[in-house]
């Protein structure tokens, strides 16, 4: 044994050792405990019986400050009660996003409106025809739910949905190009949330990747020179979560599509953030709409379904019948399906948009997008006459002009002029003001710029307030 390998434990003080046995047996503070909770599972509150007094223990072993007053049953009960509560809690919450981002890929998401709630609520909690053919009283197909509403809202000849756009590229790529090639411009080798790269996923897809021009720019000369006997399909991905200025070019859709005929070669398009409504009458940055792409002739398109379409997480996959019909005989296509509650949501969100007016005001996501400034600046104000007066020996507050963002990887560029209510704290610093809110019992999560912390009111809806509110006034009554 090496002098390293040496382990020296010391036996516990004296004073350590009758602390130690001051900690209540776990029956005896059962006896106790059981009452408090009389309609908690058993399994529950043993539970948190053995975390708190394991918890005690480990503070009188690592020599924190300890007496045999803390550990009288008496003592301990309030630390099991606030255990069992946290136990007892959901672990997904809901919670206010005031950040400003619209499309937050770490707070959910897009916000389903309550047509689409409702219908998840309903096929939860009754049968449904999920794989039924009411009309033939045969089994039927799950994708043909939603399919008639896409292909009528897009041109499309056909559709399919799965479980997220990362699976709709890979399903693709694995059904038209596994073992040959796939010819994408290098500028378009994007990265995403969470390392999701294009080049990974047509790796695991069996497809091979085969770059062209340069990292700024790429030429329609550069395709054509790329294609052999071994080419499957010319690969457009839309750089959403990025823009590149300055000495640019790339290959317009419809260009590619001309090429690709000419060698009778299919052409996809990974739109990611796809979009049913042009968002740039609303003064945001033109992005291509789903309907545009499928005018231009592509053969298959793949986009997201919570995003700036503002559904369920869902992948869906659109194009000519005869791709469609192939991608659906995929066997990987069983373990990426969606389920009843993604079908429900989302049939709820297509229904809306064949009223696109309806649609803006009551999909979540598009109406944050395009709310007017006065709205949000009469919420922010709102606000401040619930704070009333009472904060301000604790906290300077004031509505301040911000930018929000679009978020989940579309329009990078893309600032949206917003309201906020700016916090500057006189009793606690920043970092400790946001750590309390984001741990209050209806958390809030902002953002911190220039020492202030914000809470950007255009992505706090209305009956939001009153909770925001209250969750300030916890935290500086605290």
């Amino acid at each position: 044994m090496t002098e390293q390998e040496i382990i020296i434990v010391r036996k516990p003080t004296a004073e350590v050792q009758k602390l130690l046995r001051a900690i209540p047996k776990v029956d005896a503070f059962l006896e106790r405990a059981i009452d408090l909770a009389p309609d908690v599972p058993a399994l529950l509150v043993k539970s948190a019986t053995r975390k708190i007094l394991e918890e005690k223990r480990q503070a009188i072993l690592a020599g924190e400050h300890v007496s045999p007053a803390d550990l009288t049953i008496e003592a301990l009960l309030p630390l099991f009660q606030k255990q069992l509560n946290t136990q007892l809690a959901p672990n997904l919450k809901t919670l206010i996003n005031a950040t400003g981002v619209v499309v937050h890929t770490n707070l959910g998401r897009s916000l389903l409106p309550k047509i689409a709630m409702q219908a998840i609520f309903e096929v939860g909690v009754r049968y449904s025809n999920l794989e039924f053919d009411l009309a033939t009283g045969k089994r039927g197909s799950r994708y043909s739910l939603v399919q008639d509403l896409l292909c009528e809202l897009t041109g499309a000849e056909a559709a399919l949905v799965v479980n997220n756009n990362a699976a709709a590229v890979l399903l693709v790529l694995s059904t038209l190009a596994a073992g040959r090639e796939v010819v994408v411009s290098r500028g378009q080798l994007v990265e995403i949330g969470g390392s999701f790269r294009i080049p990974d996923v047509m790796t695991r897809s069996g497809a091979k990747l085969v770059e062209v021009g340069a990292t700024n720019r790429t030429h329609l000369r550069d395709y054509e020179k790329a294609i052999t006997e071994q080419t499957a399909l010319l690969l457009k991905v839309h750089t959403s979560n990025y823009k590149m200025i300055g000495f640019t070019s790339e290959v317009e859709l419809v260009d590619l599509v001309s090429l690709a005929a000419q060698h009778g070669l299919p052409v996809m398009e990974d739109l990611g953030s796809g979009c049913f409504v042009d968002l740039s009458r609303f003064g945001l940055v033109k992005e291509p709409t789903v309907q545009e792409v499928i005018r231009a002739g592509v053969d298959v398109v793949t986009f997201s379904g919570d995003k700036l379409l503002g559904g369920p997480q869902a992948g869906l996959i659109l194009g000519r019948k005869k791709i469609i019909d192939q991608i659906k005989k995929n066997p990987l296509n069983r373990a990426l399906r969606i389920d009843k509650f993604t079908l429900a949501g989302l049939e709820g969100i297509l229904r809306l948009y064949f009223d696109q007016e309806k649609a803006i005001h009551e999909i979540p996501t598009l109406a944050m997008l395009t709310m007017p400034l006065l709205e949000i600046e009469r919420r922010a104000r709102r606000l401040l006459r619930r704070l009333g007066g009472n904060l301000a020996e604790k906290c300077k507050i004031e509505i301040v002009r911000v930018d929000s963002r679009v978020g989940g990887g579309a329009m990078p560029e893309q600032g949206l002029e917003s309201r906020a209510v700016a916090l500057q704290p006189l009793v606690m610093s920043i970092n400790v003001l946001e750590r309390l809110l984001r741990k209050a019992s209806l958390p809030v999560i902002g953002r911190i710029e220039d020492e202030r912390f914000l809470l950007d009111m255009r992505t706090v809806s209305d009956d939001e307030v009153v909770g925001l509110a209250a969750s300030l006034r916890q935290v500086f009554g605290a």
